[in-house]
């Protein structure tokens, strides 16, 4: 209940009206293995065209899938899951190392269209309320910045979301993320898997490749091409950050 007023008396810049909190229950979820709890947030994408439309894909008990919560565009938020269970919205996967990311992990929605209407911006009502809930969830676990993480940083080889478009700087900015600014350094191939692996990704599990692009979906968006000294030195730096 708390944490529904904190919500409800946020406005975003602008003046625009609090968001609102919506309870759904999605059948779709269990118990946390091995007395695990939350020690990640995972950031996705709907790719789908309405916060509603997800949300019913996600309650529904025949899609198998869930989130502990989704945002829409206008900042809605709702509670699908409780956040002591396990929501099934990470699938296969990993991060430093250790899979099931579902039982140590709390999955956030957000609706926004993805590849269906060419990566669309992400509103402003939306990043506010997603830095509200962020707030919450980071306090009430002990949750560092390091452990905010994408779909796409866990799973490179198959996700991609949240997706280019999403302002992974402006959380970092609050605490909420980590992030640097583009360094470059030498070292090749060798240098940027060992520190992508120290940062987390799954290296030896989803390919170079795959990792490569999912660092630079979330740290250089709309970079294409080969490995360059830019991506090796800011890995390198990001995995400085890793303690």
């Amino acid at each position: 209940m708390a944490l529904a007023l904190v919500l409800r008396r946020h406005l975003v810049p602008g003046g625009h009206q609090a968001m609102r909190l919506i309870r759904r229950s999605s059948p779709n979820f269990g118990p946390r293995r091995d007395g695990l709890t939350p020690e990640l947030v995972v950031i996705h994408h709907t790719a789908m065209l309405t916060g509603e439309a997800a949300v019913g894909r996600l309650v529904d008990p025949a899609a198998e899938v869930s989130a502990h919560w989704v945002i829409g565009e206008d900042g809605t938020l709702w509670s699908l899951v409780d956040e002591a269970e396990r929501a099934w919205h990470a699938g296969a996967g990993s991060w430093l190392g250790r899979g099931d990311v579902n039982s140590r992990s709390i999955g956030i929605e957000l609706a926004n269209a993805g590849p269906l209407t060419d990566f669309p911006p992400f509103p402003e009502p939306q990043m506010a309320a997603l830095e509200a809930l962020l707030d919450g969830i980071l306090g009430r676990w002990g949750i560092g910045a390091r452990g905010v993480i994408a779909h796409s940083d866990m799973a490179p080889e198959r996700k991609a979301d949240p997706g280019p478009a999403f302002d992974w700087r402006r959380l970092a900015l609050g605490g909420r993320a980590l992030w640097v600014e583009e360094c470059a350094a030498q070292g090749g191939e060798t240098a940027f898997a060992a520190a992508a692996e120290r940062f987390g990704y799954p290296v030896t599990e989803a390919g170079m490749p795959a990792v490569l692009a999912a660092f630079r979906l979330r740290f250089r968006p709309w970079v294409t091409g080969p490995l360059a000294p830019v991506d090796v030195g800011t890995m390198q730096a990001l995995a400085d950050l890793i303690v």
